[in-house]
């Protein structure tokens, strides 16, 4: 048994498979900012809240930080192409698809990639480890697309729900 070995921690969360998110937020600079991200929970009903995690020295994180408000794009089946655009740090990726912003939008909206939409203000945050733990307040949530299978990933893989007749159906939140 080791103590603390990332290499371990990493095979350990492979072995959780999560949904694929990427959050997006619009800088001071009015440039749009965004990235994946697997660290997404629900955190209280009511007043709707959720928590993400972002890395350290992330764009992203900074300017999510300054302006205070960021979107969660929950990404579907056929969006891959758009999480790991969004993971590459490329700087173009937000020329490479499309997106849109409108008043009440806390970040960019990726009309194309996501299922659906929750726009945020940040109530909190704080820094744990290598990452800052960013709670948000849902003050809309958008659907973009009806009965869309969510993106997946876990074991180093992307994939998605079974598409089956045949599964059971549970409806709760921690």
């Amino acid at each position: 048994m080791t103590h603390g070995n990332p290499a371990d921690f990493r095979t350990l969360m492979a072995g959780f498979p999560t949904g694929v998110t990427v959050v997006t937020t619009t800088g001071s600079d009015d440039l749009p900012r965004g990235m994946t991200l697997t660290s997404l929970c629900s955190v209280s009903l009511k007043p709707p809240v959720l928590l993400v995690c972002m890395r350290r020295g992330s764009p992203t994180l900074e300017a999510v930080q300054d302006v205070r408000r960021f979107a969660v794009n929950l990404l579907h089946h056929r969006a891959r192409y758009t999480a790991e655009l969004f993971a590459s740090g490329a700087p173009n990726r937000f020329d490479r698809v499309p997106w849109l912003a409108d008043d009440g939008a806390a970040g960019p909206h990726l009309v194309d990639a996501a299922h659906t939409i929750a726009d945020c203000t940040v109530t909190n945050d704080q820094v744990v480890g290598d990452h800052v733990v960013i709670m948000g307040r849902v003050i809309r949530v958008t659907r973009m697309a009806e009965e869309q299978h969510p993106l997946l990933y876990g074991l180093r893989r992307f994939a998605t729900w079974p598409d089956t007749e045949d599964h059971l159906s549970y409806d709760f939140i921690s």
